[in-house]
């Protein structure tokens, strides 16, 4: 990026911020919604199977009691969702993005009005201020993603082959 006392403080708010908070909104939304579905989902299934094991069907298929069936497929989507949602870490992407997303709505209207930690500034320096704290939100939401997706991936010590819990790497 270019130095900062070159840089157009308008180019940059359009370029720049905008573009993140707009990336980061229609990235909230997806996980949320993604979040949402796969839990709604996984609390109906796992209502519904003590239920429908309660209730006599004779029909069968293939020798199966079509009741079965149903309870297999249920109870196995909602391990299968279970077990997506704590791969792919749907609520803490959707909470990252949208805290970011409002930070950098939050910071630009600081910025533009002069409030917080801008009101006693020049020019430079708020832009300079401006754009170093935007800067850290979005490095710091790309560390906290990245903190989420890989951390789970990783075993604990004690899941280690051939370590006992408590022992160094």
């Amino acid at each position: 990026m270019a130095d900062v006392a070159t840089l157009d403080p308008e180019r940059y708010l359009n370029e720049r911020v905008k573009q993140y908070q707009g990336w980061y909104d229609r990235k909230a939304v997806i996980a949320k919604s993604r979040y949402l579905r796969m839990r709604g989902f996984s609390v109906l299934g796992g209502a519904l199977v003590p239920v429908l094991a309660n209730i006599k069907v004779e029909a069968a298929i293939g020798g199966y009691s079509i009741m079965t069936l149903v309870l297999t497929a249920i109870s196995l989507l909602v391990v299968v969702f279970v077990s997506l949602e704590s791969v792919l870490h749907y609520r803490e992407q959707w909470k990252n993005y949208r805290s970011t997303e409002q930070f950098l709505g939050h910071e630009t209207f600081r910025y533009q009005t002069r409030i917080g930690p801008y009101a006693k500034l020049d020019e430079v320096a708020a832009f300079r201020l401006f754009v170093e704290r935007v800067e850290d939100a979005i490095a710091a939401e790309n560390a906290a993603t990245l903190n989420v997706m890989t951390v789970a991936a990783e075993p604990t010590e004690s899941q280690k082959v051939g370590k006992p819990p408590g022992s160094a790497g």
